[in-house]
């Protein structure tokens, strides 16, 4: 299909009538669709400004602090305690009070420390996470740059700065075990960058673009079309990515750079006050980087299961002067599917965290080095063949079809008239064993929390002892 013409689909909600270039020439964020075009390079200069600072800035605190809230309360219920339950309601604002805490600490520094490069080491930690979210697309008009063309490498080259960050706050202590936790982490972050990054790769091979918003306009026709069911090589790809994000994140069971027998801090021991807090909002924060691209690569972005986000997102972009209000609500809806899913994936580093030993850091190079690493080659080779034999759509249709206005996702005569018939029953077999799986994940954690209701917690109010 030319991407210049138009293209009519017959749905259960009428016939709509789409170009394809007008998804393309949408506004640049949601800041342009509700106020315009700025009027001059100082005027688009002081909205990126505003928000970066007032969106992006108190968005990373926001979900650095309720993140950190959120493990200790999930931490609580596992090991059948209450968690942070006295500052504000159910404990919400105990973050808060941790960080007023931490401001008015002393800001110590060791007397034989690199003074320079001790202070500069946190910043170094937060910044990279901070700036990756500019990069996130949380919804068809609500990424920063959308026309970024290689968002995925962009995000993966500044979040690589953060071990420096650590390094640093290791050799900078002029402490012993401080210095081994920097050591280790350079050790173990390198390696696992490695299959972590041959996983996106075979990723952006299946799709064919770095673009994250391309990516999530792609995977807006259902759950079918999300690129985690695109072939069995993907859904590989998104387990071993997965698993290197742990340990690129310093998560459990691959927190090794903090501790080990020795149970002190490690990289950040001698560090108090803000200079301390800044290393845990770097590390809540790149969890939800890691699981936003995870999202944005896999699991369809912003998108529904059923595209109703693609279709309407589709249809209000052909004009969108007329359908401000529309675009508006598909935008707030959309950043609210790209949370739950992030969440989702958060949720379960977090179960992980207080499930699995922590393994010797030999074990863990061991299983990025003999496992993960030639399991992602593998997968590799795998996704490369199956695009050269076994491709979306035949050659001269349109190579990245954008679901609702090159093809219509729930037509079985649209996928046989691109070459792709073969490639929709693959994709729903795929996506219907992940629906049956989930399905037995969420019963399994409901059926969990309705019998662990007659578990008595620990440290709850004690019973009276009966006189006499």
């Amino acid at each position: 299909m030319d991407l210049t013409t138009g293209a009519t689909y017959s749905t259960g909600q009428g016939d709509i009538t789409i170009s394809a270039l007008a998804v393309w020439h949408q506004p640049r964020s949601m800041f342009e669709l509700v106020f315009g075009e700025p009027a001059g390079v100082w005027q688009g200069l002081l909205a990126s400004v505003i928000i970066i600072a007032a969106g992006f800035g108190m968005m990373v605190l926001l979900i650095a602090m309720m993140s950190i809230w959120w493990e200790r309360k999930v931490s609580g219920h596992m090991q059948s305690r209450i968690g942070p339950n006295r500052v504000g309601p159910i404990g919400l604002f105990q973050s808060l009070a941790d960080g007023i805490k931490l401001i008015s600490k002393e800001d110590l520094i060791p007397a034989g420390a690199d003074r320079v490069l001790y202070r500069l080491a946190p910043y170094l930690a937060f910044a990279p996470v901070f700036v990756a979210f500019m990069a996130l697309p949380l919804g068809p008009s609500m990424t920063f740059e959308p026309r970024l063309a290689a968002g995925v490498f962009w995000i993966l080259a500044v979040m690589s700065v953060e071990v420096i960050g650590v390094i640093l706050a290791g050799w900078a202590s002029n402490n012993k075990w401080s210095l081994y936790g920097g050591m280790r982490v350079a050790c173990q972050m390198v390696s696992y960058e490695i299959p972590l990054g041959l996983a996106i790769v075979v990723a952006v091979m299946s799709a064919g673009t770095l673009n994250l918003v391309e990516l999530g306009q792609m995977q807006g026709g259902g759950i079918h079309t999300w690129i985690v069911f695109r072939n069995p090589f993907v859904l590989g790809a998104f387990f071993v990515y997965f698993v290197a994000g742990l340990a690129s994140n310093k998560r459990a069971p691959f927190d090794l750079p903090e501790s080990e027998s020795e149970l002190v801090a490690g990289y950040h021991t001698e560090y108090s006050g803000m200079r301390f807090a800044f290393f845990f909002f770097a590390e809540y924060a790149a969890m939800f980087v890691v699981g936003g691209i995870q999202v944005a690569l896999f699991l369809g972005g912003w998108n529904d299961p059923f595209g109703l986000i693609g279709y309407y997102h589709a249809k209000f972009a052909v004009d969108p002067a007329a359908h401000t209000a529309g675009l508006i609500a598909v935008n707030v809806i959309a950043v609210a599917i790209f949370m739950a899913k992030v969440t989702g994936l958060v949720f379960v580093q977090m179960w992980l965290r207080w499930t699995l030993p922590r393994p010797r850091i030999d074990q863990v190079l061991y299983a990025c080095v003999k496992v993960l690493l030639p399991a992602s080659c593998v997968l590799l080779i795998g996704g490369a063949l199956w695009e050269l034999f076994l491709p979306g759509w035949e050659q001269g249709a349109v190579s990245r079809p954008i679901p609702w206005v090159d093809y219509s996702p729930w037509s079985w005569s649209d996928w046989a008239r691109g070459g792709a018939s073969a490639t929709l029953v693959m994709r729903s077999i795929l996506a219907g064993l992940a629906v049956i799986g989930m399905g037995l994940v969420v019963g399994w954690v409901g059926y969990a929390m309705v019998t662990g209701k007659r578990v008595k917690p620990r440290l709850s109010e004690a019973e009276m002892i009966a006189e006499g």
